[in-house]
Parts: structure tokens; C-alpha cells; sequence
């Protein structure tokens, strides 16, 4: 029989209920409701049933809440910095050079067209999609022509435009 998950003695039953019902974040509130339903010995199945939370986040919160106390509970994403960005400034810089100028195929730029120039720079493989996402960082859009159909005749389109 698998054994109850223990908590660590920081807050009481009564102060872990005053938590949960003060939490103004929605994610800190759901935190402290999971865990003051396993304070009054509710078993995790019933708990997950009645927070939302599978076993394993439910197992998560109770090991930062044993080994951090109540700092460890609420949203804690913004403590997550991501990643660092490919291009130092020098690098962006460069490319936004680059980017004035035409695309070395002669046409447009694009985001494979920028990945490319990126692993000729970095000596690694950029994927396209990096490419793009870099170039609507630096605020450039792709600008294409508007098609024309091959057999359209000047003439009768200009018949066919308003005159207003």
C-alpha cells in the first residue's frame, strides 16, 4: 500500500486554509488548496481530481513546500530567463548592415535567407525558422509583389478601375 505524502510542519491546517483563501495569484491559490487538502489527509487521487493537478505536479509542489517552505509556493516563472539570444550586439549590428542591402540571389530577403547568412557567420547550422524569427525581431516583414496573372492586359484593366 503506497504510503499518505507528508508535509513539512511550516504552515498549520488552519494557516495553510487562511493562505489559500488570501492568495490574490491564481496559481498560488491552487497551490495552497493542494496543499491544505493534503494537510487534512485527503489522498492525492482526490486531491488531483479536485485541483486539476496531475500526481507528478502534485508531488512537485510538495517537495519545494517541504524543502523551501511557503517562498517555494505561487508562480515561478519569472524567475525563468530563457535563453541567450544567437547574436551578440556586434553580430545583430552586421546583420541589420546586411539586411539594407539586397539578398545576395538578388531578391528578397527571407528567413532561410538569413539563416543561411547566420551559419556562414557562426560556422553552425541555423535552422530557417530562427532565420525569420530574427528577421520580425529586427522589424522587417517580407515584402512581395502582388502577382499578376501572365495574360493580363494592361488596357483592360485600366477600363475596369474606378474612375472617382
Amino acid at each position: 500500500m503506497p504510503t499518505r505524502i507528508t508535509l513539512a510542519n511550516h504552515l498549520s491546517v488552519e494557516e495553510l486554509e487562511q493562505s489559500y483563501r488570501r492568495a490574490k495569484d491564481g496559481i498560488e491559490s491552487r497551490q495552497f488548496h493542494v496543499l491544505w487538502l493534503l494537510a487534512q489527509g485527503k489522498k492525492t487521487s482526490d486531491v488531483s481530481s479536485i485541483a486539476g493537478y496531475s500526481r507528478n505536479w502534485i508531488y512537485r509542489i510538495v517537495k519545494r513546500y517541504n524543502s523551501c517552505g511557503v517562498q517555494a509556493v505561487g508562480d515561478r516563472r519569472q524567475d525563468n530567463y530563457g535563453t541567450n539570444s544567437i547574436l551578440d550586439d556586434v553580430e545583430q549590428a552586421e546583420l541589420w548592415q546586411v539586411l539594407q542591402e539586397a539578398a545576395p540571389d538578388g531578391g528578397l530577403w527571407n528567413g532561410r535567407k538569413v539563416a543561411d547568412w547566420l551559419s556562414a557567420r557562426k560556422g553552425e547550422p541555423v535552422h530557417r525558422q530562427r532565420g525569420w524569427e530574427i528577421l520580425k525581431q529586427m522589424t522587417f516583414r517580407l515584402r512581395v509583389p502582388r502577382p499578376q496573372h501572365t495574360k493580363a492586359n494592361p488596357e483592360e484593366q485600366d477600363v475596369w478601375k474606378k474612375t472617382n
